[in-house]
Order: C-alpha cells, then sequence, then structure tokens
C-alpha cells in the first residue's frame, strides 16, 4: 500500500467534506431564515451514524478499494444537484443529500479502516492513524476560510462544486492504489451483529471502545459549553470561538503526529487514558476566566481526542480479522461517536440550566476518573486477532 497516496486521498476529499459540513447550515439558514434548520443540518449528517454497523457489514462484503473508488464518484456526481437549491421550498434536496452524505462517510470510514488493515503489517498501523488524523485536522484549520469565504462572494453552489471535485480527484487517487485484498467468499453474507461481538469479546476492545464512546460523550457537552465559556467566562464575542476552535486544532495536528511513535512504545489502552486524562484536565481549566489558560485548555483537548480516538480504531484494525474490519469499525464508529451528537444537545440544555463553570469541573471530573479506570484495568499481554466465523 503506497501510503503517500492514500494520506493524499484522506486530504482531498477531507478538505471538501469539511467546508460542506460549515456551508450546509449558513446555506439553510440564509435560505430560510431558521436556526432550527440551519441545526438540523448537522443532524443530517450526523443520523447515518446510527447505521454503522449495517454499513459495516456491506464494506465487508466487497473489495475495500474499489468501493471506495465507487462511492466517492457516487458523491461527485450527486453534489452538482445542490445547484438547484436557490430558494426556501428546495431546502427538502440539501436534507437528502446531506443524508446520503453521512451514509458515504460511514461506509468510508469503515472501508479505510478496513482497506489499511488487510495491507499494512499491524505495527505501522498507529503511525497512519496517526498521519491521517493530522491529514484532516489540518484541513479543518483551512477549509473552513475558503469555505465561508466562497460562500460570502458567490452562495453556496461553487461550495457544492468544490467538494465534488474533491470527490472525484479521491476516487482517482484511490484508483492508483495498488493494494493485495482477497475477494469475498462468493455467496458469503457477513452478519450485521457479528461486529458488536468481536467488540465485546475482546477484553482489549471492549473497554476501549466504550472508553471512546464516553470520552466523546464528555467532547459533546464541552463543545456545547464553549459559547457560554467565551461570553460568560472570557468575555468575548462569539467570534472568539474560532480562536479557541484554531488553537485544539493546531493540538489536535501535533497530536496525530507523535501518536504512532508512542503506540510503538504503549499500548493502546495507555495511550487512550493519557489522552482522556490531557482532555479532562483542558475541560476543567476552561473553568478559569484567563485567555491563555483557555488557550493552553484548547491545546490540551486537542491532543487529549485525537489519542482516545487513535488508540481505539488502531486497536480494532489490530485485533479484528481483516475480513470482519469493516463491521468492527463501523460499530465501532457508531458507539464512539453517536453519544458525542446526543451530548452536543444536552449540552446546550444544560447550559442554560447550570453555570457553565460548574459543568465544566464536572467534566474534568469525571474524565478523570474515567481515565484512571482505564489505565488500572488489568493488562494482558497483545493478543492476536479475535476470531470471527
Amino acid at each position: 500500500m503506497r501510503v503517500p497516496l492514500y494520506l493524499t486521498a484522506v486530504l482531498v476529499s477531507g478538505f471538501g467534506t469539511t467546508a460542506m459540513w460549515l456551508v450546509s447550515g449558513i446555506w439553510v439558514k440564509s435560505l430560510t431564515g431558521s436556526d432550527a434548520l440551519a441545526a438540523l443540518t448537522a443532524f443530517a449528517l450526523w443520523a447515518p451514524a446510527l447505521l454503522g454497523p449495517l454499513l459495516g457489514a456491506v464494506v465487508d462484503r466487497v473489495r475495500r478499494r474499489p468501493l471506495l473508488v465507487a462511492v466517492n464518484l457516487a458523491m461527485a456526481a450527486l453534489l452538482p444537484l445542490l445547484l438547484w437549491v436557490d430558494r426556501a421550498d428546495r431546502i427538502w434536496l440539501m436534507f437528502a443529500v446531506l443524508v446520503l452524505y453521512g451514509a458515504h462517510g460511514a461506509v468510508h470510514e469503515a472501508a479505510e479502516a478496513a482497506l489499511a488493515a488487510e495491507a499494512l503489517d499491524r505495527e505501522r498501523l498507529g503511525d497512519l492513524n496517526g498521519l491521517r488524523m493530522t491529514v484532516n485536522e489540518a484541513m479543518k484549520l483551512i477549509a473552513p476560510l475558503l469555505a465561508a469565504g466562497l460562500f460570502a462572494r458567490y452562495g453556496g453552489g461553487p461550495v457544492a462544486l468544490l467538494d465534488a471535485v474533491t470527490f472525484a480527484v479521491a476516487a482517482g487517487v484511490f484508483a492508483l492504489l495498488r493494494v493485495p485484498e482477497e475477494r469475498p467468499v462468493p455467496g458469503r453474507r457477513p452478519r450485521v451483529a457479528e461486529g458488536a461481538r468481536l467488540l465485546w469479546a475482546s477484553a482489549a476492545l471492549r473497554p476501549l471502545v466504550l472508553a471512546g464512546g464516553f470520552t466523546m460523550l464528555l467532547a459533546g457537552l464541552n463543545g456545547a459549553a464553549v459559547y457560554a465559556v467565551v461570553d460568560r467566562g472570557l468575555g468575548h464575542s462569539p467570534a472568539y470561538a474560532g480562536v479557541l476552535y484554531a488553537a485544539q486544532g493546531a493540538g489536535s495536528v501535533a497530536a496525530g503526529l507523535v501518536a504512532g511513535p508512542l503506540l510503538r512504545r504503549v499500548p493502546e489502552r495507555g495511550l487512550a487514558a493519557a489522552g482522556l486524562a490531557l482532555f479532562a484536565v483542558g475541560a476543567a481549566a476552561r473553568a478559569l476566566p484567563y485567555d491563555a489558560v483557555a488557550l493552553g485548555a484548547s491545546v490540551l483537548i486537542g491532543v487529549g481526542l485525537p489519542w482516545v480516538l487513535i488508540a481505539t480504531m488502531t486497536a480494532v484494525q489490530r485485533r479484528v480479522p481483516a475480513e470482519a474490519v469493516g463491521r468492527a469499525a463501523g460499530t465501532a464508529n457508531t458507539l464512539v461517536f453517536v453519544p458525542n451528537a446526543v451530548a452536543l444537545g444536552v449540552g446546550a440544555g444544560l447550559t442554560a440550566l447550570v453555570d457553565v463553570r460548574t459543568l465544566l469541573v464536572a467534566l474534568g471530573v469525571a474524565g478523570t476518573a474515567g481515565a484512571g479506570v482505564l489505565a488500572a484495568a488489568r493488562t494482558r499481554p497483545r493478543p492476536g486477532r479475535v476470531t470471527a466465523p
């Protein structure tokens, strides 16, 4: 597997995806004037994550590289339909495309994880996942600026076309990859629930996936509180949240670069526990009303969250049989990321009812306790892959 080509495909598609995620809400708001409908765009993009186990089973029924080419070409063909969304009564098309966009993301994530697990040595998976995280986070620092500028000057259509081009380019790059893949057994239908069974049956994977979901639950609550931190805690305008997100993004870029080397020296559970602890310290520190502390806290959060995610996915790829990684990765993504989406909604209500400093300290305490439980769990020698029927 040619890692530079793989990362190029990730970079290109990640750039377009980040741009579209930002612009979709602005686009709906500009046409309808509705904050509720604008917020619903995020739900439309997240909702297909609930189908992760089912979509992961689809991934395991076919070869992964051709699947990645096909789904990227499908999105390249679909996105130009958004040029038709130029008035409020056509918003339904936007939401239909966004749901399909979210489903594409779930398939893409599972297929990428399965492809890497089949093509690379287990010890190199941590490096690849770390670099992949760095590339994605770097795009989150650049793409929103370009997308916002394009939308302000020309509207949403050019952003949709840009995203379509990035998908087409990503499809071409994946087509150039030369990956030795075994053909799925004819007539074999992967069971949807098998991914959950493989995760739960493994003493190494079960606590990591649970810790990942718990971390992202806390991250959702923390994310919902960011504007309260900016306004009530720091006394800035809402735009200052962009500064905190930039600091968090910088931390995430750095986290991805060092994750691979760290995973060659410490077990996945150790890196995940360290990441959760750093997140907990950063979340609690945001309760202090000082700009410098808030920026440092954002960097800690930016380092901690990726370490948990990288450690969890690397463990899944290392321990699950190659022919079942799609199901396991799809299920793991559902269990890890759906709590984040739920917590964003719950957190919005909590910030109106609870003092934000109390909420942040509580997050810090909960995160520290979770990191302690994960780190103190009885460690075992690294096992081979668990068995799939």
